[in-house]
């Protein structure tokens, strides 16, 4: 079909005032074909493509504890992480591990450029997977454009409704597995197999399939180049020191193609044959030799696909290569190169993730399985007993954030003595909540009337390292 803008309009007839134009504001989208290509970054993205989808599918079927050693409990708001429990009042590890994710992004496009987009970006991941399955079902580059091209007919139909099916196959296991974080996996499946489904799970189980199904087979590139926020603000990060991946062009011009006995020099071009892999292996359809586009997602696609040809041609690799403008502008050996990837830029952004790890695993180290709140009774702020003591009510929540079983002793500190009053050891289940009702008493003899400080002591029995002390106040009038 061509485009409405491509249409040449016909000449306006003699006298006519006014002239209609037409103005096009939308490229219409023209379908890209990735050649499969092999070599050490192709090895290194399908190793990461396996890895990272053997930790998603098979995470929530791990069991910890007799319950599934990932899950995001969200009806009881809590999150199991192997031996961890994470509460609500745990949201600064979430916190810190979101700072220390962005962080570790800013540093590595940084260092070498879309780095996560060009191999652990799930979109670029499942976009691989779903045109695995697509060469696997229909071919190579050119046997899937001669079957787009081919007439309507059993064969074109068939081949398109299997790789459709896998692919929805997919998406749907795909939208299981998330789902499965959220609800123990195994009771999902059972659900799934007995028809007896809720509309919470139905409705994210279909809605992920049809994202994973939508973005991997149909827009793929489409993301990257206009949904993705990412690739219109990463130059922010770039500089002259920065790894990308480069078209040498002062190796490679002039442009020319020639046999593989003939000399370059009489016949005046540069290694570049132009054949035209670079762009036919590109998962985003640029070209490379144009120079470094927002589109690049840092794949290297283009480096094997061209090392191959240099390799048939019997030239030197790295015509297309991971370089940096200082080390292409200076003509840069790899040594000097990489001494000016440590540049302050890095250092800071290196310095900064180390501290920020560190204090992230000490506090997750040093976190205590434990937490207390005090709430006063605010219908009586204090009352005298029969024996003319002041007597001050408390309610104590008591979280026992671990997954054995504790016994709490209640202490209180503060004032002369203070007595707590109630049934103790407190016994609490693991990862559940207790409330405990305590009165704390004290003589007024010595005490002045008014409001003072005191501290509440909940201590495990059975460990005493898993201590919380919280602050009060007990009123005497």
């Amino acid at each position: 079909m061509r485009h409405p803008a491509s249409v040449t309009p016909p000449a306006p007839a003699a006298g006519d005032e006014h002239t209609d134009s037409e103005t096009s504001l939308y490229e219409v989208r023209k379908k890209i074909y990735p050649r499969a290509v092999h070599g050490w970054f192709a090895g290194w993205r399908i190793a990461l493509v396996l890895a990272t989808q053997l930790i998603f599918y098979g995470l929530p079927w791990l069991t910890w504890n007799a319950r599934p050693a990932v899950l995001f409990d969200l009806g009881a708001r809590k999150f199991y992480v192997f031996g961890l429990v994470l509460w609500p009042q745990d949201f600064i590890f979430l916190t810190g591990l979101l700072v220390i994710s962005a962080l570790s992004l800013f540093l590595f496009t940084a260092v070498a450029g879309r780095l996560f987009c060009g191999y652990a970006c799930p979109q670029t991941v499942y976009t691989e997977i779903f045109m695995w399955i697509e060469r696997m079902v229909e071919g190579d580059r050119m046997q899937r454009m001669r079957l787009d091209r081919a007439p309507a007919n059993a064969v074109r139909h068939a081949r398109k409704a299997l790789k459709h099916g896998i692919w929805i196959a997919l998406a749907l296991w795909t939208g299981f597995t998330f789902v499965g974080y959220f609800t123990p996996i195994r009771a999902l499946a059972a659900e799934v197999a007995t028809a007896t489904l809720g509309p919470w799970e139905t409705f994210w189980i279909f809605f992920y399939a049809l994202a994973t199904y939508g973005n991997a087979g149909w827009m793929r590139e489409q993301v990257c180049k206009y949904m993705c926020p990412y690739a219109r603000f990463q130059s922010a990060m770039f500089d002259r020191d920065t790894l990308t991946i480069t078209y040498d062009a002062r190796r490679g011009e002039p442009r020319g193609a020639r046999s593989r006995a003939a000399d370059r020099g009489k016949l005046g071009v540069g290694d570049c044959v132009d054949c035209g892999i670079c762009v036919q292996v590109c998962p985003t359809g640029i070209d490379i030799r144009k120079g470094l586009q927002y589109e690049c997602i840092g794949c290297a696609a283009c480096i094997d696909g061209c090392n191959q040809v240099m390799d048939k041609m019997g030239y030197a690799r790295g015509l297309i290569r991971y370089t940096t403008e200082n080390a292409l502008a200076a003509n840069l050996d790899a040594r000097s190169m990489w001494k000016r990837v440590t540049r302050p830029r890095t250092l800071i952004y290196g310095a900064l993730l180390l501290v920020l790890v560190s204090g992230f695993l000490i506090a997750l180290y040093l976190r205590t399985p434990l937490k207390v709140d005090v709430i006063r009774d605010r219908a009586v702020l204090a009352r005298e007993t029969r024996d003319g003591m002041i007597e001050n009510v408390y309610r104590l929540q008591i979280m026992n954030t671990g997954e054995r079983m504790h016994r709490y002793v209640i202490r209180a500190s503060g004032l002369d003595g203070l007595q707590v009053l109630g049934t103790q050891p407190v016994a609490v289940a693991g990862a559940t909540t207790a409330a405990v009702a305590i009165a704390v008493r004290v003589d007024p003899a010595h005490i002045k009337p008014g409001s003072h400080a005191i501290r509440f002591h909940v201590e495990a029995v059975e460990d005493a390292s898993i201590r919380v002390d919280e602050k009060s106040r007990f009123y005497i009038k």
